[in-house]
Order: structure tokens, then sequence, then C-alpha cells
């Protein structure tokens, strides 16, 4: 049988890793374009520096799109879900409060692929990256105001 879509059973088998790279999606409630304003990636973007200030994990990239979330993250304490967790918390309630709305915010569940050994790290930054290209929205990801990269690209 095939679990519901948001289902706990999504999770069954997943494991969080200390110092492996994930590359995670996660998507806003009824994948509203809420995220396309400079105020509501700048709360993302800034709980996503907290967490690798907190040496929570380590953030090589990041790419919010209107309505989801793209990241590149080496774990570095406590579970992946722990992490995902706080940083969908914290970021509803400040967004929700800007925006003066109530209610959900975030999708419940997540998407996470941990990178295998041959797959390499700077690729799928890249591909993470070119997201807002592919999308449509840009024609080079440069030119897409709400990304991060750890390295020059």
């Amino acid at each position: 049988m095939k679990p519901e879509k948001g289902s706990h059973l999504l999770r069954k088998g997943r494991t969080s890793i200390q110092n492996q790279h994930y590359l995670i999606t996660t998507a806003v409630h009824k994948r509203s374009p809420i995220l396309n304003q400079p105020e509501t990636a700048q709360i993302i973007l800034s709980s996503l520096h907290w967490l690798e200030s907190q040496k929570r994990i380590v953030l090589d990239a990041a790419v919010i799109m209107p309505d989801h979330l793209h990241l590149v993250v080496a774990l570095r304490q406590g579970s992946l879900s722990l992490q995902m967790r706080s940083l969908k918390s914290y970021t509803a309630k400040e967004i929700n409060s800007l925006l003066k709305r109530q209610g959900t915010f975030w999708q419940p569940q997540y998407h996470d692929h941990a990178l295998r050994k041959d797959e390499d790290l700077i690729e799928v930054v890249r591909y993470t990256l070119n997201n807002p290209v592919r999308a449509g929205l840009v024609d080079d990801f440069h030119k897409y105001p709400y990304w991060y990269c750890r390295w020059d690209v």
C-alpha cells in the first residue's frame, strides 16, 4: 500500500548522518507564491545562516523560489528532521507576522536526498542554483535575487 502524501510513513527509513550532504526541498502550504519578496527571502536566509552559526548545519547553497525552497546542506548536529522543524517553525512565525497572516505556512513534509559518494557536490549545487532558470524566471541564475552559495560560482 502506498502511503498518503505527507504521511509519517514517508519518513520511514529516513536517517540523519553527521557530515552527510543533503539536497532538501520544502514547499509553502498549498504552494502559495509568497516567498518572492525580499523580506521573506531574507528571513529564510538569515535563519539558515543562524543554524550554520550554531554549528547545526553547513549551508552550501540555497535557492528561495516563489513557493518552495531548495537547500544543499551538510548536517552537523542533531537530526535532519530537528533542523528542518527548527527552520520551518521559526520562519513560519516570522513570515506570518511580517505578512500579517495566520495559519499553516509550510507543507508538513520535505524531500531530502542524501548525496552518494559518486555524486559531485558542486554539480548538485549548480543544479540547485539553476532552479530559477529551469522555472523560466531568469536566463541566468545570477540574475535571480534569492540565492546563496558558499563558493564563487
